[in-house]
């Protein structure tokens, strides 16, 4: 069984910074691109950031030049740093994984519980 499991959510001021991890887990031939969504109350799910497997990024524009996205392969681990904070981050952020359990079965998403982020004005 694969899995995605979360952490470093939690509350903290405006300008403050916080520190996610999404870490796959299970049987894992090979990760594509590793991306953090959130959603806040009565919105969609957006897409914050992601990274592919050569290491580029994208971002989403509310994002750019604040948050940080970064993968560690020989941990199949994800990280999303987030440095001045706003208010308008507020939301449960999700990690999603492209995966694949064995050369022979095809690239599926995976995600992970979500966490919570809240931002304090």
């Amino acid at each position: 069984q694969v899995q995605l499991v979360e952490s470093g959510g939690g509350l903290v001021q405006a300008g403050g910074s916080l520190r996610l991890s999404c870490a796959a887990s299970g049987s894992i031939f090979s990760i594509n691109d590793m991306g953090w969504y959130r959603q806040a109350p009565g919105n969609q799910r957006e897409l914050v950031a992601i990274i592919i497997s050569g290491g580029r990024t994208n971002y989403a524009d509310s994002v750019k030049g604040r948050f940080t996205i970064s993968r560690d392969n020989a941990k199949n681990t994800a990280y999303l740093q987030m440095n001045s904070l706003k208010p308008e981050d507020t939301a449960v952020y999700y990690c999603k994984a492209t995966m694949r359990e064995s050369w022979y079965t095809p690239f599926r998403d995976y995600w992970g519980q979500g966490t919570q982020v809240t931002v304090s004005s």
